[in-house]
């Protein structure tokens, strides 16, 4: 946007009453923000949900003193802008109804014609709940996605770390200003997410990390993304809050069952059982329901090689179907001698290893 757009963009914002969704309506109704600040009164008050209070409040001068100290930060830092109308403004996130007017950003974030996948969980992550999280993301990585979560502990940054070592773009939703960092100990990640990826935020520079906003913020995470995968969540959580927003904008919701006495598998095994998210286990659960084409995405990661190394598992199962051309998983697995779970890893191994191929109705063949 011009700074002079931005900045009657900023004090329409920060008049009192006028949330994201208010904004659109007068803007849709008026055409601009600036045309709304033109706009007379008996204007205003035709539009729909506009009472007198915040005609009242479009007229304080404070707003562009605010807007206009705001505006400066935006320069002086180099932060760029995103304006929902704006054609690099997140296709789903510009599909949802209380999607931010204003995204600031910093960073190297494309998002053009890309996977997107929103990761969340509980800040009280345990060693399994880690583990699967870079399982999943280091057998997702020859398909190129984008990881998005919300830079807290747990989870989140196990997550964005993760990405990292794959050298996947990685994008953190703050729930403060591009001013400061929360937590501070993850400020040693910023560099790094910056180079490929970065961070995004609706919030201004006089926002700090308020326990409200964390609950705003979450509808980006959700909004943004194909699909959601809640990897850990107690009973009640952010996370469950995202996953519920997720399927609010019609978005992909996948959780990770456990044990029914594990605190933190309650929250995922609730969202299974009340069909608010699917169950996943592995890579593959998640390129079956999304349609993703493994062959197609990993054409160019995969390099063919005169020799493939398999180890034991994956060789008998290579001998298997060489000797049967294709079969059904479950008689693979059957005959195979080994539960369902471990041979779809194994065979996401051999996909991207080049040498067998998914068919429809779960069979699998040799290339």
């Amino acid at each position: 946007m011009l700074h002079q757009d931005l900045l009657f963009a900023l004090a329409l914002l920060k008049a009192e009453g006028i949330g994201d969704v208010i904004a659109k309506k007068l803007i849709t109704a008026l055409g601009s923000p600036e045309e709304v600040f033109k706009a007379k009164s008996n204007e205003l008050a035709k539009i729909d949900g506009i009472g007198a209070a915040i005609i009242k409040n479009l007229q304080s001068p404070q707003l562009f003193k605010e807007a206009e100290n705001e505006l400066q930060f935006i320069v002086k830092e180099n932060i760029n802008v995103l304006y929902y109308q704006d054609a690099l403004y997140p296709e789903r996130l510009k599909q949802c109804f209380d999607a931010p007017v204003l995204l600031f950003t910093a960073g190297n974030i494309h998002l053009e014609n890309r996977k997107i996948l929103s990761i969340v969980g509980t800040r009280q992550v345990t060693p399994q709940g880690i583990d699967f999280c870079k399982n999943l993301i280091n057998d997702l990585a020859p398909l190129n996605p984008i990881i998005v979560s919300g830079f807290a502990y747990g989870v989140d940054i196990a997550a964005h770390q993760t990405a990292l070592e794959n050298e996947l773009q990685t994008i953190g939703v703050l729930a403060h200003g591009l001013n400061q960092i929360y937590p501070k100990v993850h400020k040693k990640y910023m560099r790094k997410i910056e180079q490929n990826g970065g961070f995004m935020t609706e919030f201004w520079s006089t926002s700090n990390p308020d326990r409200e906003n964390f609950v705003k913020r979450n509808r980006i995470v959700a909004g943004i993304s194909e699909a959601t995968i809640v990897i850990e969540s107690a009973e009640q959580g952010g996370s469950l809050l995202t996953a519920n927003m997720a399927n609010e904008y019609n978005r992909d919701v996948f959780a990770v069952p456990g044990r029914t006495t594990d605190k933190y598998s309650q929250g995922c095994n609730l969202l299974i059982k009340t069909n608010k998210a699917q169950l996943i286990t592995n890579a593959t659960d998640l390129i079956y329901h999304l349609n993703w084409d493994l062959k197609k995405d990993t054409s160019k990661a995969i390099q063919k090689q005169l020799f493939i190394s398999l180890d034991n598992e994956e060789q008998l199962i290579y001998d298997y179907l060489q000797k049967l051309n294709k079969e059904h998983l479950d008689i693979i697995a059957l005959d195979c001698q080994m539960p369902v779970f471990k041979l779809s890893s194994l065979l996401l191994n051999m996909e991207l290893k080049g040498v067998v191929r998914p068919l429809p109705g779960k069979y699998f063949e040799i290339i």
